[in-house]
């Protein structure tokens, strides 16, 4: 290595006069540090700033910011609304957390508060939507869905984006999808903020951008697939610079397998139109794990996202032991062919604990159908019965082995069956 740069390989020793420093790495993996291009670290930076997990496996630079979800702008409790319910993480936790260390107000306070703390990796992150927005409307404002800013809040928003793109952030990340909600007292079960913005708002945000030549980041609204033709559009550049755009995330889907298909045609199609549009790819598996029936793909359909707007779980019981609700599950449950990410299918769902330990390793088919009920009866009769003491997985997309890495790039990576 010279300058940084890979100067001279050779299967024969490399006389010390040429590099003087040799490091003997036999018997050992030599590799690139990794990038991890979405974390949600921005809460545990603050307190872990190691982030040993991820550099003990050879992770060299992180990226915070991710999914319109920042801890740049707002004020500490609306930062935890934001975050910890669309990330599964305790208030509790990260509430006062934010409470205690926050002193930060704009993007270079927070990079000067970085500069100065302990990091184990490097930190890039992008300026989160729905923490600018909060920031700039107040939270209640900006999940109001009359509200629409004024001429002056966007020149505002405008402002605090230009000045994170001077303090070296990556960009904007944005969100669509109407799934991740609030948590706290004050707004709860409200969408992101970042999904009540016209789009009219998000193409001002976008000229900086354009302007800057950095980044747009976002998540599109999967429910309603057509709206992803508007990220095109936008990172098009005839007759102006084309917007650097990536979404997340392209996804072997089990529920819908030719999304990725007309996904990646649309994006070669917007390339050679003149975009720069890049998908994220998801090379391994997507599982996803869940404690009784918190798990987000139920937000997919009303009587999933019914049962999770209820914080009370004697209420939540009670609901999902009432005779309508279970029929609304059912038909909800049987609609295959409609939009969804989750498969709807409890067969490739398999429980790992539970207080009943003689379920753990199955599947909740199985059991539906040695008990002789629905399967949608058992799982919800396990939720009562068990809470969030019920712990069980599934695998909902990248789940066909000789798929893995084939249109990611990252094949030579995956070891051979």
């Amino acid at each position: 290595m010279r300058d940084g740069k890979i100067a001279l390989v050779s299967d024969e020793p490399i006389a010390e006069t040429y590099c003087p420093r040799v490091v003997d790495a036999e018997g050992q993996w030599v590799m690139p540090g990794f990038l991890d291009t979405h974390t949600h670290y921005d809460a545990e930076v603050v307190v872990a700033p190691s982030l040993s997990e991820s550099v003990r496996h050879g992770v060299t630079t992180v990226l915070l910011g991710s999914c319109s979800l920042s801890m740049i702008c707002s004020e500490p409790e609306d930062c935890s609304d934001l975050f910890t319910r669309v990330e599964s993480i305790p208030r509790e936790q990260v509430l006062p957390i934010l409470q205690q260390h926050k002193t930060w107000r704009s993007p270079s306070q927070w990079v000067d508060f970085m500069k100065q703390h302990p990091l184990g990796p490097n930190v890039i992150s992008f300026l989160g939507h729905s923490d600018l927005r909060a920031s700039v409307l107040g939270l209640s404002r900006s999940v109001d869905r009359d509200c629409v800013p004024t001429e002056a809040e966007l020149e505002q928003m405008g402002q605090v984006l230009e000045e994170a793109l001077d303090c070296g952030f990556l960009g904007l990340s944005t969100m669509s999808l109407k799934w991740d909600k609030l948590d706290g007292n004050r707004e709860w079960s409200k969408s992101l903020p970042s999904t009540y913005s016209r789009w009219k708002e998000v193409r001002f945000l976008n000229r900086i951008l354009r302007k800057r030549g950095r980044i747009h980041q976002g998540a599109p609204n999967v429910m309603l697939p057509l709206t992803i033709t508007r990220f095109l559009q936008q990172s098009i550049g005839w007759l102006r610079k084309p917007l650097k755009t990536t979404l997340i995330t392209l996804i072997d889907l089990r529920g819908n397998r030719p999304f990725s298909h007309v996904s990646k045609l649309a994006s070669h199609f917007t390339n050679l139109a003149g975009g720069d549009f890049r998908w994220q790819v998801l090379p391994t598996p997507f599982a996803v794990y869940a404690d009784g029936i918190d798990l987000v793909v139920f937000e997919e359909f009303g009587s999933g996202e019914a049962a999770l707007h209820l914080k009370d779980q004697l209420q939540r019981n009670r609901l999902m032991q009432d005779k309508q609700y279970r029929r609304e599950f059912r038909r909800f449950y049987k609609q295959k062919y409609s939009p969804r990410v989750w498969q709807r299918d409890f067969a490739d769902a398999y429980i790992l604990d539970c207080p009943d330990s003689t379920l753990v390793g199955r599947n909740f088919d199985d059991i539906a159908k040695e008990r002789s009920i629905h399967v949608v009866d058992l799982f919800l009769d396990l939720v009562v019965e068990f809470g969030r003491s019920l712990r069980w997985y599934t695998i909902i997309g990248k789940d066909i082995d000789s798929r893995l890495g084939k249109d990611s790039g990252y094949g030579s990576f995956l070891p051979a069956h």
